[in-house]
C-alpha cells in the first residue's frame, strides 16, 4: 500500500513540473499580436485556396509553410513548390529569396507526392502551384525568432524553424 501511494505522489509532482515549467510568461505586446493573428485568420473566409508563407533559406530547395484558411499556422506545412503550371512569385521576378516572409493566397493543391529536399535530408509534400496573389509583405510573425527578435542569421541558417 505505501509502495502504491509513494507511486501515485511521485506521478503527481512529475505532472506538476511538467506543468509549471511548460508555463510561460509572454511579454503583453506578444501576447497581443498572437491574439490578433488568431482573430485575423478565424476571419478568413473559407475557399479553395491556401495560405502561404514564404520561408527562404539559402542552402534549401523548399518553397515555405501552407496551410488552409481559417487554420492556425502550426497546421501549415512545409513544402516543394510545382512549377510546371506557375512559377513562384520571386522566379518571376528573377529575384531569387526576395519574398521571404511575406504572405500569399496560394491557389493549387497537394499533389500527394513527397519530395525530396537533400540539404535537410528530408522529404516534404509537393504543392502544385497554379496562381497566387501576394496578400503581404510585411505580415505579423509566426515564428520564435520573430517575437524574440534573436534571428541570428549565423545561428539560424540551417535551422529550420516552425511556425507556432
Amino acid at each position: 500500500m505505501k509502495g502504491a501511494i509513494r507511486f501515485l505522489f511521485s506521478i503527481e509532482v512529475l505532472l506538476g513540473a511538467l506543468f509549471f515549467t511548460g508555463c510561460e510568461t509572454v511579454p503583453e505586446g506578444i501576447q497581443q499580436a498572437k491574439i490578433a493573428m488568431a482573430q485575423r485568420i478565424a476571419a478568413e473566409p473559407p475557399g479553395d485556396y491556401f495560405i502561404g508563407r514564404r520561408y527562404f533559406k539559402p542552402d534549401f530547395k523548399f518553397w515555405g509553410y501552407v496551410r488552409r484558411p481559417g487554420q492556425p499556422w502550426s497546421t501549415a506545412q512545409l513544402v516543394m513548390l510545382n512549377e510546371k503550371q506557375k512559377l513562384a512569385p520571386d522566379r518571376e521576378r528573377l529575384s531569387f529569396g526576395s519574398d521571404n516572409n511575406y504572405e500569399y493566397k496560394l491557389y493549387g493543391y497537394f499533389s500527394g507526392d513527397k519530395v525530396y529536399e537533400p540539404a535537410s535530408n528530408g522529404v516534404y509534400p509537393e504543392f502544385v502551384l497554379k496562381g497566387y496573389e501576394e496578400i503581404s509583405t510585411n505580415p505579423p510573425p509566426i515564428f520564435k525568432s520573430q517575437y524574440s527578435g534573436r534571428a541570428d542569421a549565423a545561428n539560424t541558417r540551417f535551422v529550420i524553424e516552425k511556425p507556432e
